[in-house]
């Protein structure tokens, strides 16, 4: 709890992957439990954590959560209908925040092994040093290349330069799912896991890698091996 107000971490651990069989619990770098234990390792760890609520439909996820003799820690089964592919995002949001009685939620993932504990308690800080700014926190990766859609350049215009210096194009942000924070009350407001004024908290690119597909799997484990740590 910190300044009267109580924090939970949310992370949603769905049992199915299309794209990496079994990516959650198999082994990652011959860590047993993989990613689920990264992750819980990692978040018994921050301070000032009231809750952490696993919310999952896979029992391999459950069994890593309760090698953790942790009472801040609450298997959530989440129910079949809200654990398929074809569940929204926004159905998966309104869910997890069902969860939560009061406070501070802040949501994270198995799938971000490098946000760790110094990036959830730093996060959690800034959240609340700047709510008078801002009404919510997310993480992104700050972007500073030629980024075009199918119209032309969206962050550097061409007819005053064709190809300037990466170091004054303007910045563009992408959303990487590393952690979101929002207060429970502002959820009712917006019914979603930001606000309308977030604060970007920026990554490095090691600590915004996320895992989706096989590749990715692959290149994180090789990215553990020389930066990991539980």
């Amino acid at each position: 709890m910190v300044d009267g107000k109580k924090i939970s971490i949310v992370v949603p651990v769905r049992k199915g992957s299309q794209r990496v069989v079994g990516k959650n619990t198999r082994d990652f770098f011959d860590i047993e439990g993989g990613l689920t234990f990264i992750k819980i390792s990692q978040l018994v760890q921050v301070k000032n954590i009231d809750e952490i609520i696993i919310s999952t439909d896979d029992d391999k996820v459950k069994k890593i959560a309760l090698l953790f003799n942790d009472e801040r820690i609450v298997i959530d089964d989440r129910p079949e209908f809200l654990a398929l592919s074809k569940t929204t995002t926004i159905e998966l949001i309104n869910y997890m925040f069902s969860l939560v009685k009061t406070g501070v939620v802040v949501w994270t993932h198995t799938t971000s092994p490098f946000v760790d504990k110094n990036v959830y308690e730093d996060t959690i800080e800034k959240y609340l040093k700047n709510l008078t700014k801002y009404d919510s926190l997310m993480t992104v990766t700050r972007l500073k290349k030629f980024i075009w859609d199918g119209s032309g350049p969206v962050n550097y215009d061409r007819n005053k330069e064709k190809w300037p210096q990466t170091q004054v194009i303007n910045p563009l942000y992408e959303v990487n799912s590393g952690v979101f924070i929002l207060d429970l009350k502002d959820y009712d407001k917006y019914k979603d896991r930001i606000g309308i004024n977030p604060f970007l908290y920026t990554l490095n690119w090691k600590q915004s890698f996320d895992i989706d597909w096989k590749e990715d799997f692959e290149i994180a484990e090789i990215l553990w091996g020389k930066y990991g740590k539980i």
